[in-house]
């Protein structure tokens, strides 16, 4: 191996690195115990070519919720519910999306889905509430321990680069509560968190580099190449034909990139 082939393997390396630095959550779990349990619950889920109607909605929500587009996102979270999706996995999905979108997109999108509940009852019918995350998320040391290992998985090896060297704090957020607090929920599987990120970063202009690295992390959670293509085109017919085209050029980036290794 000559010297460009290894400067260039550097290059990727911390490319990848920064991007999910910046752009991502992840689960914590007591040490091996729990950071297992989230890659089990996606072999449960067989890889297939297509995404199911309540995974299709997934994406919509999120990218609805970015954008603060209400109108569509009630449209989209009924159609959720309408596919099976609960109560407690609607509210989930929009609560993680804070650490991508904000705040306030997060707390006025929970107030939509609210309404949408609420509605839906008045009008006879009742969606199954899902339940609570049951895990007890570990404290201090240990949560960030786990949260550092779920973000090396889920990244595909260990967060470190100039940005993170610069400013320490941002990685042990991401590792203690992005990735430690809420993906170590299970009320919500890693492949329906990540169908939720990849929609809220495709529906924003700017996160490219996240938006790639969400792709390729959405693949080794479980999610086949061809149901992220089927993702971009419910993007395309139902969503934002600019969030699509994004969604689109970073999978496509994310492919040729692990095709080079």
């Amino acid at each position: 191996m000559n010297n460009t082939t290894l400067a260039k393997r550097r290059v990727h390396a911390i490319a990848a690195s920064l991007a999910l630095t910046f752009g991502w959550v992840a689960t914590s779990g007591h040490a091996a115990q729990n950071s297992v349990e989230p890659q089990a619950m996606a072999r449960a889920q067989p890889t297939s070519e297509t995404l199911s109607a309540k995974q299709q909605s997934i994406p919509l929500i999120a990218a609805f919720m970015a954008t603060s587009d209400m109108p569509k996102l009630n449209t989209a979270l009924n159609q959720g519910l309408d596919a099976g999706m609960t109560v407690s996995e609607a509210k989930e999905i929009l609560v993680q999306l804070y650490a991508y979108a904000g705040f306030p997109k997060s707390l006025n999108a929970l107030g939509e889905l609210l309404k949408v509940v609420e509605g839906r009852k008045q009008r006879g019918i009742q969606d199954a509430p899902g339940r609570e995350p049951t895990r007890a998320i570990p404290k201090g040391d240990e949560l960030l321990a786990v949260g550092t290992a779920n973000q090396t998985k889920i990244s595909g090896g260990p967060v470190k680069n100039a940005v993170t060297d610069f400013a320490p704090a941002i990685n042990q957020f991401l590792q203690a509560h992005l990735f430690g607090d809420i993906f170590e929920r299970d009320n919500l599987d890693w492949q329906s968190r990540e169908l939720a990120t990849v929609g809220a970063l495709a529906a924003m202009p700017g996160v490219e580099a996240q938006l790639r690295s969400h792709m390729r992390a959405s693949m080794r959670v479980g999610l086949s190449a061809a149901q992220l293509r089927h993702l971009t085109q419910v993007l395309a017919e139902r969503g934002d034909k600019q969030a699509a085209e994004r969604a689109d050029a970073a999978l496509k980036q994310a492919l040729a990139a692990a095709a080079g290794g």
